[in-house]
């Protein structure tokens, strides 16, 4: 299938680019960076979602909003420019599935005001996004990933003290890897046909640890 998928140079995006390779897929990276992706079915596009032209990608099928950015930004990037992608792309007689991946804390409010704000809305906007690719038999939900062991994260992860604290406030003691989320992302987005307008949080219990004292 063709697959586009933005923020795909690094972290979850990429972990999702080589996720739907591995499985031959047609797959079209959107992302500011240059990538580092190397195989023959990958095309990449280099540019802001927000301030630049998005390329010209004809009948999509599968579209993943991976883009984002925290405390640069927030809204126009992580909101209006994920918007800007899936009113391009999203709304097309090929599509099949359209996946945003927003975080934990656009729930559990914990985060960054923008940050928050900016994961809040597309959250909303996902349900909307369900509501209208609907007519063409297409699937739109979000994963809500919490702590992900990446390079965004190596000033936790760097220092022990920190990263045990973070830790425990989980229920599993642990933080998901990049190709799990890749593999929920390609359950949702390919397996599943059924599940609509629905958000998935990945945070091994974090947002259900609450400490009940009788």
């Amino acid at each position: 299938m063709k697959v586009l998928i933005t923020g795909s140079s690094r972290g979850i995006g990429k972990a999702i680019a080589l996720k739907f390779l591995s499985k031959n897929h047609q797959v079209y990276g959107i992302d500011i960076l240059p990538s580092s992706i190397n195989n023959e079915n990958y095309i990449h596009y280099q540019c802001d979602i927000f301030n630049d032209e998005l390329p010209q990608i004809d009948n999509v099928e599968i579209l993943i909003n991976n883009a984002g950015v925290q405390n640069d930004n927030d809204i126009d990037i992580n909101l209006k420019g994920t918007i800007k992608v899936s009113e391009k792309y999203g709304f097309n007689e090929s599509i099949k599935s359209i996946l945003f991946i927003v975080s934990a804390s656009a729930t559990t409010g914990s985060e960054f005001p923008l940050y928050v704000a900016s994961k809040g809305g597309i959250l909303s906007y996902m349900k909307n996004v369900a509501q209208r690719v609907a007519k063409f038999n297409a699937t739109a939900n979000s994963i809500s990933p919490g702590g992900v062991n990446n390079e965004f994260n190596e000033h936790i992860l760097n220092d022990k003290k920190l990263y045990d604290a973070v830790l425990n406030e989980t229920l599993l003691h642990k933080w998901a890897d990049v190709d799990e989320i890749a593999s929920w992302a390609y359950f949702v987005s390919v397996i599943n046909k059924s599940m609509t307008g629905q958000d998935i949080i990945i945070d091994n219990g974090e947002s259900i640890n609450y400490n009940f004292i009788w």
